[in-house]
């Protein structure tokens, strides 16, 4: 795994001298956690070093910004606040205008809509800044409420696993009834075995949940950090409706193929972002899944063409010339 240091080396602009003291800076700041004014960071670094100059301090926060370590965040009151942006998820804050604290989450439902919108305007995206301001919940009753944290590596793996559950749950309902309706003896013997598979990882999935909240019984009462609504249902759950119309053995894989390629994608994508956590791992391991799952269908899907004999689309056989 690329380590902080080599990541730094690698984003310094062609012909950029190191520097010891910009060095120290960025170590310093990959440490903190949460949101922090430069002002607040210029006191943390002088602490500890106070031959470092205010000045070099604000040019290695700019340096931080522009090489993607760091965040600019504008949370409102005329005043900046910085946060991690090496091997941290892209997130969105929700901003209380009356304590001013920031509540961190990302949505895949939003980053897809800005992609969504970019392409279609042949736009190349660089960053994209959410920020939802209003009244927190604390503010909005009157009762005290702990100051905002950053997401621990805890709550990733509780979202991570909650949608890898839901996940699974959706794709052993879809085998197991797409098994039921394939007349192809061997498609329907591939169905069943993935069907057996999703089954048994379902169990495991599960148990790690469980074990992960008995470690922390206040674990389960955390704010979401990952919602993923479009996927909530699971990412088999559009392709077993599809079911229910009624398809043919070739549809039947071609929507298997479909589901497990949105879903290795998803997995993939998310996973690749998060840094080194269970989180991630879960992620990581669920696309291999997805992944190993899709050459499968596809290998069937050729198998099943070549047993039936190419036909025209429209099921109909050519009449010789």
């Amino acid at each position: 795994m690329q380590s902080q240091s080599e990541f730094v080396d690698q984003l310094r602009p062609p012909g950029g001298r190191r520097s010891s003291k910009r060095d120290f800076i960025v170590s310093l700041f990959l440490r903190q956690d949460g949101h922090f004014t430069a002002d607040h960071f210029v006191e943390l670094v002088r602490r500890s070093d106070a031959r470092i100059s205010r000045a070099t301090i604000y040019r290695s926060l700019q340096w931080m910004v522009e090489a993607g370590i760091a965040r600019r965040v504008d949370f409102g009151g005329g005043r900046f606040r910085f946060e991690h942006a090496y091997r941290h998820p892209r997130h969105f804050h929700l901003i209380c205008r009356v304590c001013n604290q920031s509540f961190e989450f990302l949505s895949s439902d939003i980053e897809s809509l800005v992609e969504e919108i970019a392409a279609a305007r042949r736009f190349s995206p660089r960053q994209s800044v959410l920020q939802i301001y209003g009244t927190c919940e604390a503010c909005e009753s009157g009762r005290p409420q702990a100051a905002p944290s950053a997401p621990t590596e805890a709550v990733f793996a509780r979202d991570a696993l909650r949608i890898a559950i839901a996940t699974e749950r959706s794709g052993l309902e879809f085998y197991t009834r797409v098994s039921r309706m394939t007349r192809d003896a061997r498609g329907r013997s591939v169905f069943e075995k993935l069907a057996a598979e999703e089954r048994e990882h379902l169990g495991k999935l599960e148990a790690r949940y469980r074990e992960l909240n008995a470690a922390d019984p206040h674990l389960e009462a955390q704010p979401t950090f990952l919602f993923f609504k479009g996927a909530a249902n699971g990412l088999f759950a559009a392709g077993t409706e599809e079911l229910k119309k009624g398809v043919n053995d070739r549809q039947a894989l071609l929507i298997g193929i479909r589901c497990e390629r949105g879903s290795h994608a998803f997995f993939k994508r998310y996973g690749e972002r998060f840094e080194e956590s269970e989180g991630k791992r879960i992620f990581l391991e669920f696309a291999a899944e997805e992944r190993d799952h899709l050459e499968l269908l596809k290998r069937e899907y050729k198998a099943l063409v070549g047993r039936q004999g190419r036909r025209p689309r429209d099921g109909r056989r050519r009449r010789s010339a």
